[in-house]
């Protein structure tokens, strides 16, 4: 059984679209299983540039930026995990700076997830070359986790 579940969410209504599965996957649980879902959100510490319609060298965010974007994503992340605690599952917020595959299976093993929850554009052919592909990639990094993944609905 799954007790401790990580959901990656970027702040789009694509990502929170595996939220109802999952709150319906716990609901099915017997009450004597205690899940703990860790909703992580993964952000960028540079800034990319645009000057004149040219790309220019991505800038670092200063430390106050960091810490302002970390505090709205957990006040994001506590907001959207409310349907989850209803339904009696403890969620936890988490932080993260970086790119977003390698962080996302990062937390996985430190919060010794025996879950991924994610949606995925259901994006193919060059839609997905263009656009990468977070959900791809963490396939292809998580060898040892169940990965659950909800087709998000246009």
């Amino acid at each position: 059984m799954y007790e401790r579940v990580l959901v990656p969410l970027d702040g789009s209504h694509v990502s929170e679209s595996v939220l109802p599965k999952l709150a319906d996957l716990i609901s099915k649980f017997s009450p004597e299983i205690k899940v703990e879902v860790t909703l992580l959100q993964v952000l960028s510490p540079v800034e990319p540039r645009y000057i004149e319609g040219y790309a220019a060298p991505d800038v670092a965010y200063t430390e106050q930026q960091m810490e302002e974007s970390r505090r709205k994503a957990i006040d994001y992340l506590s907001k959207t995990g409310e349907a989850l605690r209803g339904g009696g599952a403890a969620v936890l917020p988490r932080v993260a700076f970086g790119k977003p595959w390698d962080e996302i299976v990062k937390a996985a093993e430190e919060v010794d997830a025996d879950l991924i929850a994610m949606s995925t554009h259901g994006r193919s052919g060059i839609g997905r070359w263009a656009f990468g592909s977070v959900t791809d990639r963490v396939l292809r990094a998580e060898g040892r986790i169940p990965i659950l993944l909800i087709r998000a609905q246009d």
